[in-house]
């Protein structure tokens, strides 16, 4: 009886073990090629993304670099299967100078193309986007100063019609006016929809343009999303702390 009960024992705790395994090998699989969860740390993609917004991106969008890779070993160069991303689209992608930092910007520049801000509108190949003026953004304070604000919010609408809303914390902010940027090939430049607390390919020294390689995939879903300033773990604070109306939302 003994004997016989122990080798059961034994089975079952194997069994549990390669169920496991296989659970592990699974979620590897799903995270290396399809999605990835990453969160947003940080109000420079406001108001299209928040402080404390949990979101899916997919890895298949662009094709496959070693950084889509856990631990991102350097087994190859380039991508498989890889693609270009659109213009407008919110991407995440390994920092130029620093690939141990994910950055989440929207891509706004393709190779070829000369980028610049003159008195805080942008220009594409000399010729600006087209904006237009919405409502003030009320709300978690995209500028970084206080608890709430009211910020200038504009609609912007790419040339290949893409639309989205971008916030302007302060006229003639440092980077409203620029230089024109020309993307290498095989390059992107990026930029943050909160423009003037955005470090991004404005930045040269610390971003500049971000090569294909470096990109991990497109922003695709909000899939929890929680106020900024709470911890998701504290699970009793969520009926007041959780932003119920993001959660399953497209990212655009």
């Amino acid at each position: 009886m003994s004997a016989t009960t122990g080798t059961k024992s034994e089975s079952g705790f194997g069994e549990t073990i390669r169920v496991v395994i296989h659970a592990l090998l699974i979620a590897l699989v799903i995270r290396t090629f399809l999605f990835q969860p990453f969160n947003i740390p940080s109000g420079s993609m406001k108001a299209t993304l928040l402080v404390g917004d949990y979101l899916f991106v997919s890895k298949y969008s662009y094709g496959y670099s070693h950084y889509s890779i856990p631990l991102s070993p350097p087994l190859f160069s380039g991508r498989i299967f890889g693609s270009n991303p659109n213009r407008g689209d919110i991407v995440v992608f390994r920092l130029p100078k620093d690939d141990t930092t994910d950055y989440i910007k929207r891509v706004i520049g393709l190779p070829g193309d000369r980028i610049q801000m003159k008195e805080g509108l942008l220009y594409i190949n000399d010729v600006p986007v087209k904006r237009e003026r919405l409502s003030d953004f009320v709300g978690e304070d995209p500028c970084g100063s206080d608890a709430t604000a009211r910020v200038k919010r504009w609609k912007e609408t790419l040339p290949n019609g893409v639309t989205y809303e971008t916030l302007d914390c302060v006229d003639n902010g440092f980077y409203d006016n620029t230089n024109v940027y020309t993307v290498p090939e095989g390059h992107f430049f990026m930029m943050g929809d909160n423009r003037d607390n955005s470090t991004d390919s404005r930045v040269l020294s610390a971003v500049g343009y971000v090569p294909l390689e470096n990109i991990v995939g497109r922003a695709q879903m909000i899939f929890f999303s929680i106020a900024e300033g709470e911890h998701a773990w504290m699970f009793w604070r969520w009926p007041t702390a959780v932003r119920w109306n993001r959660i399953f939302s497209i990212v655009r």
